[in-house]
């Protein structure tokens, strides 16, 4: 009897090294199980895994929070940028850089020990809710824009001389601050009772309720993408009107068609002398031109900002929706490496939405070059020199002199 024991027991010992040795080959990058009721996987890496991970996370977090820094300090700093149309720009790059100070930090180092959360549950709160609020404001501010650039191309063409007016700084700074708390309602939720977040010791996870999940993220993504795709196909719409009743025609060259443009001068001429003076109408010629450029620019800034937009946040927040129809409300079930991917090529809009504008603004870029440069002092003066410059270029082309 004692030797039936004895040699259970040493099968039981056996098999137990056995599971031992067959874990301790398991390669670095492979998957281990959480020992949490949710299920989730912890991914283990490597040393060269883990620098490699974390210098492009740390890259991506310090180039956004420089690029959206360059934003509030050329906004705020420079004399030619402090207008009310630049407050949302101010506000999307705040937005955009408490992304990368308030959250990145965070994802990054739970994703290099493999996704386990460290920081507590208390803080797991805190945490969802800002990244939550600064995503979501971030979002609503480009639905915003889009909607203002929209005004632009509109009053611009219809009314050019009223719309400035109607660009007061107390409506932009009430417009920044619904954003905002529009923003923040949606975090409100799980701290308050209604789809608590999936938390514990090793997991932590936005809620998974069904009715908190639709109404996040048709508030903070599905609505802001839809208003936005619609302004920029009114923006469009608008443009090629434009574009076809500004189309200059060539000037024929026969002797014959001379005369009759210059009788259709003296013809337009004569209405402008009934309405009054010459020179006016051609003022005012130029103005719509001046119109018709800037509105060419907004369109085209508006397109590349909508594009990147979806393009970085389509997928998670497909992913988002989905998850909790498929994976229940308790936990997650997609792997977390699609997770993260998913998540970071959001956040990776929070990096390039600086350059997009910079790149469709000559006065952005130029402050980004001074005060990279160090020559912070000359920036005003240089705007103003570059300005006049560009007035002076205008007024010399053939057919925009008075």
């Amino acid at each position: 009897m004692r030797d039936g024991m004895s040699s259970l027991t040493s099968q039981i010992l056996d098999l137990r090294v056995g599971k031992v040795q067959d874990r301790a080959t398991v390669p670095a990058s492979s998957l281990l199980e959480n020992e949490t009721g949710c299920g989730e996987q912890i991914l283990s890496y490597g040393r060269a895994e883990k620098v490699l991970i974390g210098g492009v996370l740390t890259m991506l977090t310090f180039l956004t929070i420089c690029g959206n820094l360059l934003v509030v300090i050329s906004v705020c700093f420079v004399k030619k940028l402090k207008q009310p149309s630049n407050y949302l720009i101010v506000s999307l790059a705040v937005a955009d850089l408490s992304v990368a100070v308030a959250v990145m930090p965070f994802v990054s180092i739970t994703d290099l020990i493999g996704g386990q959360w460290i920081f507590g549950r208390v803080f797991c709160n805190v945490f969802i809710a800002m990244d939550v609020m600064c995503c979501t404001a971030s979002i609503m501010t480009l639905c915003v824009i889009s909607i203002d650039r929209c005004l632009v191309v509109y009053l611009g063409i219809t009314k050019p001389l009223t719309y400035p007016v109607r660009q007061s700084g107390k409506c932009m700074a009430k417009i920044v601050l619904s954003v905002w708390l529009l923003s923040a309602s949606i975090t409100l939720p799980p701290l308050f009772g209604w789809a608590q977040n999936v938390n514990d010791d090793n997991v932590c996870l936005i809620s998974q309720d069904l009715g908190y999940t639709v109404y996040s993220t048709a508030v903070a993504f599905y609505i802001p993408m839809s208003v936005m795709l619609f302004m920029y196909y009114r923006i469009y719409r608008a443009a090629k009107v434009s574009v076809a009743k500004h189309a200059i025609a060539i000037m024929p060259k026969d002797e014959d068609n001379r005369v009759d443009c210059v009788s259709a001068v003296l013809k337009l001429q004569r209405d402008a002398e009934d309405c009054g003076s010459f020179s006016r109408l051609l003022r005012n010629d130029r103005r719509n031109i001046s119109i018709f450029k800037r509105e060419q620019k907004a369109a085209a800034t508006l397109g590349i900002v909508v594009g990147a937009f979806s393009v970085c946040w389509l997928p998670f927040f497909l992913l988002s929706t989905a998850r909790p129809f498929i994976c229940g409300v308790t936990c997650s079930c997609v792997p977390l490496w699609v997770e993260r991917t998913l998540l970071w090529l959001g956040y990776a809009n929070s990096l390039i939405n600086p350059f997009i504008y910079a790149f469709f603004n000559r006065d952005l870029r130029t402050t980004y070059q001074n005060i990279i440069c160090c020559r912070y002092r000359n920036i005003n003066r240089k705007l103003s020199a570059a300005s006049m410059h560009e007035a002076l270029r205008l007024a010399e082309r053939p057919g925009m002199m008075m």
